[in-house]
């Protein structure tokens, strides 16, 4: 296993609680690194002597503006490539958008993903996540924008906010995790559950990225937990990773999240599910209490 990128999810807050949020975050969600905090993920990433790239993201990080700072200078510090990941809500103007950036710009940001699209944005002519993107370009700064297809992002669309949310969520790029598997797998196209029999988006015996939050859950996925950081050194978490005795990776290694249902006991709804995720995602929350430390953050189930 060769870790190449650590994701510090910097908080859990966000301005927006977006139904498609992977980690459920909300302006009331909890859980904030301290760049004591971030300081010690990093000294850990660089011992793994294979992490080369560092993403900073939540939740929204700029709700924390001098912590995400720091945590960009440490990174930078440590000869790591820094990448960061926000709505742009701080874009009121491209001017004020600048003075966000602008520090950022200097201590050489690799890049800038701006999420622009209907369930962050309701207004397609303008808005914050775009005044954000000007203002990077503006700056120097490698910026682009994540966005949900089929045509998320076009200031011209037509229909609806919902009309388009719709055809998002049944031709477009949605994942069904976190919230979007609690509030939007019911407008999708729903499938035999039995038909997901891989893990289409995560390579779990040779993972190459790693999440962590500042509880100290590094998670392998989403609310898939390799161990706690804070408990013990990521250089032994990582040596010691089993896939094939992992309670949870080793089925979804095996045989996908349909046999990852049936050796948790889990009986899928009838009527189907939306994707492998969802099936994946609604397994997992139905035995939370039996994997302690394994299926966390509790507010990666919406559960926190």
């Amino acid at each position: 296993m060769r870790i190449q990128q650590v994701h510090i999810l910097l908080t859990y807050m966000c301005t927006l609680t977006c139904e498609h949020c992977f980690v459920c975050s909300s302006p009331s969600a909890e859980g904030t690194f301290t760049p004591g905090q971030i300081a010690r993920v990093l000294d850990q990433a660089v011992q793994l002597g294979t992490v080369d790239t560092v993403y900073f993201e939540g939740g929204e990080p700029f709700l924390f503006y001098p912590v995400l700072l720091s945590g960009v200078r440490q990174a930078r510090e440590r000869n790591l490539s820094v990448g960061i990941v926000t709505n742009g809500y701080f874009a009121t103007s491209e001017e004020n958008a600048r003075l966000f950036l602008e520090p950022l710009t200097g201590l050489g940001i690799a890049d800038l993903s701006i999420s622009d699209d209907v369930f962050h944005y309701e207004d397609r002519g303008d808005n914050a996540a775009r005044r954000a993107f000007r203002a990077g370009k503006g700056s120097g700064m490698p910026a682009a924008v994540l966005a949900l297809d089929p045509g998320a992002s076009g200031p011209g669309k037509r229909g609806t906010s919902r009309e388009e949310r719709k055809g998002v969520i049944t031709g477009g790029s949605i994942v069904f995790r976190g919230r979007a598997a609690a509030k939007l797998s019911r407008y999708a196209e729903l499938k035999d559950w039995r038909l997901f029999t891989t893990c289409p988006y995560e390579d779990l015996e040779k993972p190459s990225r790693l999440h962590v939050d500042a509880y100290g859950n590094i998670q392998i996925c989403q609310g898939i937990n390799m161990g706690n950081i804070w408990e013990r050194p990521l250089e032994e978490l990582v040596r010691d990773y089993d896939p094939s005795t992992h309670p949870v990776c080793g089925p979804l290694i095996r045989g996908g999240p349909a046999l990852l249902a049936n050796e948790l006991g889990y009986t899928p709804p009838p009527e189907g599910v939306a994707d492998a995720c969802h099936l994946c995602w609604l397994a997992r929350k139905s035995c939370r209490k039996k994997y302690p430390g394994i299926l966390e953050p509790a507010q990666v189930y919406c559960d926190g």
